[in-house]
């Protein structure tokens, strides 16, 4: 039986015109108005439009609402459309198992169906997520990647090693294929710490003369650790001069002194979505790839746009994906906000402070908010902060929350009580409240953080409710 193979299920030439990387981005972007880039993100979105309407999942969402085809004409009235969240998509895969009814792929003839990528999320908050691509929208997702790789000063032929995870996650694996289909660097898809133990990653590094490591910095930082252990020198045995991760509001020195003065990008994406922004050579902020994404910031409690410069959650809609799993008004339930200062390279972008915590993780604690995935960043001025820490929430016999904030230093056992008024200080000061402190040594909270085996590391431990 004759069925479409993968390169023919999608014009790569124009899509290679429609998504530009490398020095054809910025050619095309650069001085660029705000009203040109609208006009391109309405037409995507309205070819997006007309895909979903015809997915059930989105019939069933839209129509509860209220909302009809003739609704929508234009990207203005993307409000107009109910947000919708994982919670959503488990649903659908709960009452449709085991693919659910988001993807649009089952009143496509099996003759004709493209070929799909397919993996799921990490499972770590509970049953693992569903992720289909088709040929189209996964090669833009990883065109995305090359793109930003490329826009933060990737050299060429560089050396790339990859501490993301591989497996049915998404993560390592969109990596590999953004490095091999959009740069001209080597690959080592080393994975993570459980993949290829740390010992070998640091030893592949300085045997193939890696350059560039790419993954979550948490892991990138236990390896620096690691190869000192080993007797190699991160800056003289292993020369790193690129680190692109994760950083969120992670402080960067430490890191960046850890391989001998690495410089430090940043990006942000989820698994549904792929990069939605990314860092570059102005390290002012990121940039939000607006030709492949519309992006709105959205009050955590009401949903409603927020001011410009305000913190909110980042709701996504994929101006890409109008061939399989079109996303529309994703809650990410990730926050940020936007910078509203001048924009050095003259893109029509927004750009966004990164990624700043967890909505749908965050602990409120007489009336103050606290994102765990915060309190790192808090504690980067202290000298013998060693980079590792936990949070812990807790509900004592009279229904009162508490907080305790876990670090580890270089400090010996017996000295470390000395230090905890200081630690009390700083917190209150950064968060606004008193906090519980407890502070141990290197490694000690390793078992519950899992910074090891874990491309997240876990921040909160939340006991309240049990």
């Amino acid at each position: 039986m004759n069925y479409p193979n993968y390169f023919q299920s999608f014009d790569i030439n124009k899509m290679l015109e429609d998504y530009p990387l490398g020095d054809e981005l910025l050619q095309r972007f650069e001085g660029m108005s705000k009203a040109e880039l609208k006009k391109l993100q309405n037409e995507r979105f309205l070819d997006v439009m007309e895909k979903a309407w015809t997915i059930p999942f989105y019939q069933r969402i839209w129509g509860d609402a209220g909302v009809k085809p003739q609704d929508i004409k234009s990207l203005d009235d993307i409000t107009k459309l109910p947000l919708i969240s994982k919670s959503d998509i488990m649903e659908s895969v709960e009452r449709f198992p085991p693919f659910g009814d988001f993807h649009g792929l089952d009143n496509i003839a099996p003759e004709n169906r493209p070929p799909i990528v397919f993996h799921t999320t990490s499972g770590t908050t509970g049953t693992p997520q569903p992720l289909l691509f088709g040929p189209k929208s996964r090669e833009i997702q990883s065109l995305l990647v090359g793109r930003s790789y490329r826009f933060m000063g990737l050299k060429p032929a560089s050396t790339i090693q990859s501490c993301y995870g591989h497996g049915m996650i998404n993560g390592g694996h969109y990596i590999r294929e953004a490095v091999t289909h959009y740069t001209n660097s080597i690959f080592l898809s080393a994975g993570t710490g459980v993949e290829t133990r740390s010992v070998q990653q640091v030893n592949l590094m300085k045997t193939f003369g890696v350059n560039v490591l790419v993954g979550f910095v948490d892991y990138i930082k236990r390896l620096s650790d690691v190869a000192k252990e080993e007797g190699i020198v991160p800056g003289k045995d292993i020369k790193i001069d690129m680190i692109i991760g994760h950083l969120g509001m992670e402080g960067r020195d430490a890191i960046a002194q850890a391989w001998g003065g690495a410089e430090l990008f940043d990006w942000y994406g989820v698994g549904d979505t792929g990069t939605i922004a990314a860092e570059g050579p102005d390290h002012d902020g990121m940039h939000v790839w607006e030709d492949a994404h519309y992006l709105e910031i959205l009050d955590t409690e009401t949903n409603e746009v927020v001011a410009p410069g305000t913190v909110g959650n980042m709701v996504v809609t994929c101006l890409y994906k109008d061939d399989v799993y079109p996303i529309i008004r994703f809650n990410t339930h990730d926050i940020t906000e936007e910078l509203l200062t001048e924009n050095k390279i003259s893109f029509p972008f927004k750009r966004i402070r990164g990624f700043m915590g967890r909505s749908d993780n965050m602990v409120k604690l007489r009336g103050i908010n606290i994102y765990p995935q915060g309190v790192g960043p808090m504690l980067e001025e202290r000298k013998e902060f060693l980079g590792e820490f936990i949070c812990k929430a807790i509900r004592d016999e009279n229904g009162r929350d508490e907080f305790i904030v876990y670090v580890e230093v270089d400090v010996k056992p017996e000295d470390r009580a000395n230090l905890l008024p200081e630690y009390k200080t700083l917190l209150k000061q950064k968060i606004g409240i008193e906090v519980g402190i407890e502070l141990v040594g290197e490694g000690e909270l390793t078992a519950l953080t899992q910074v090891d085996v874990r491309q997240k590391p876990i921040r909160l431990l939340d006991e309240r409710v049990m």
